[in-house]
């Protein structure tokens, strides 16, 4: 099979621009910055703008038929077979208290089907990417070394970790009995959130990352990067999609099992 040249030219050109954007933020991060809430009670920054803004401007400069689709400034259809989708800052609340587990979140889809995904943490100085059959890969925090991303390969529950962004939330969403009993049966969970938590997932560090409410922006990029690193993403009714509101990260092994005990009611 010849390597599919668009993929992998669109992957190389999303990693440079989430990193680009990533610069953005660090300008803002650690200081006292001011926010909005928007209509559905999420805060946003000066930075999650600027940088949605960056991006917006090269994506269009490089790729003026490709659509965008962004958590701050909605959608731009365009008139090809790509789009673009963005969440400039994952996990705002987080950057505003100088916790440096954000993100600044890429994925591609063409013809509706994810194709790319970036996931970059700019005060970690990591990402992690993928492209449909290009594989996955790791910039390990304050590394110069790309190496491959992987899932580990743990199959029994009693030994993993499972992880979820907000545990209150968790437990009082329509799959709290379900994140329960997933709870009695690892080995133990944590609550290293949002984008964070799936790039643990799928470099081998966690095994299950359960989040009850996902927008696409927030999945863009986790259905390529978890299938390239050996893993699985779906949706908690187990549809493999980022646009089904909710979202299940595992190593493979693990995944209908965890999928049978969160969805059980």
């Amino acid at each position: 099979m010849s390597p599919d040249t668009e993929i992998r030219e669109l992957m190389d050109s999303a990693v440079t621009l989430a990193r680009e954007a990533g610069r953005v933020t660090l300008r803002h991060f650690g200081d006292v910055v001011e926010s909005e809430a928007k209509g559905d009670g999420s805060p946003v920054t000066i930075a999650d703008r600027e940088a949605e803004s960056l991006l917006r401007d090269r994506i269009t400069r490089q790729y003026p038929d490709h659509g965008v689709l962004g958590e701050e400034f909605g959608e731009t259809e365009g008139a090809g077979r790509v789009r673009w989708i963005l969440d400039p800052i994952d996990g705002t609340r987080s950057f505003m208290r100088g916790v440096p587990l954000y993100a600044v979140l890429i994925g591609i889809e063409r013809d509706d089907v994810p194709v790319v995904g970036v996931a970059h943490f700019p005060a970690l100085a990591e990402t992690v990417w993928a492209g449909r059959g290009e594989g996955a890969f790791w910039r390990p925090a304050g590394s110069r070394i790309d190496v491959p991303a992987s899932v580990n390969g743990t199959r029994e529950l009693k030994e993993a970790v499972a992880l979820t962004s907000d545990p209150g939330m968790t437990a009082s969403s329509q799959f709290g009995p379900g994140w329960g009993r997933l709870t009695a049966a690892v080995g133990y969970t944590r609550s290293w959130g949002d984008a964070y938590g799936h790039a643990l997932v799928a470099t081998g560090r966690a095994e299950l990352m359960v989040d009850p409410e996902l927008s696409a922006w927030d999945a863009a990029p986790l259905l390529t990067i978890l299938a390239e690193a050996g893993g699985r993403f779906t949706d908690l009714s187990g549809a493999a999609t980022i646009h089904g509101g909710s979202g299940l990260s595992s190593n493979g092994p693990l995944h209908s099992e965890a999928l049978k005990l969160l969805s059980d009611r």
